[in-house]
């Protein structure tokens, strides 16, 4: 239980820093790097085990199994906001707006780490 908790945490934290981390003088280079592995995750790591994976998740998702939970949902975003809203929120909805958004938190890591630096010559 306090495994699960600490994870749910541990997620927040991540999805927080890849939307805003860019913000921040002192974590856009990191924000930037972070942000690649997750992409890596998402797509290089999603060839074998589904596009969109996080080990997070699996290992999260392996915990709650064991607690008990049964049907749970491909994303911990989904099933976050479902828990957050207690309804069921299409899937496919917060698969897309998960990846806009986050497509948008790296076009913002790209200016910020590398044209921001041009206006300064």
């Amino acid at each position: 239980m306090v495994l699960d908790i600490l994870l749910t945490i541990l997620h927040l934290i991540i999805i927080g820093f890849n939307l805003f981390g860019w913000l921040f003088k002192a974590t856009k280079k990191l924000h930037f790097w972070f942000a690649m592995v997750t992409l890596g995750c998402w797509t290089i790591l999603g060839v074998w085990f589904g596009f969109g994976y996080c080990p997070i998740t699996d290992w999260q998702w392996n915990i709650k199994t064991q607690l008990g939970e049964q049907n749970l949902p491909g994303s911990f975003i989904k099933y976050f906001a479902d828990k957050l809203t207690g309804s069921n929120i299409n899937a496919d909805l917060i698969d897309v707006l998960t990846l806009i958004f986050f497509l948008v938190a790296i076009a913002c890591s790209i200016k910020v780490n590398f044209f921001n630096k041009i206006k300064s010559l």
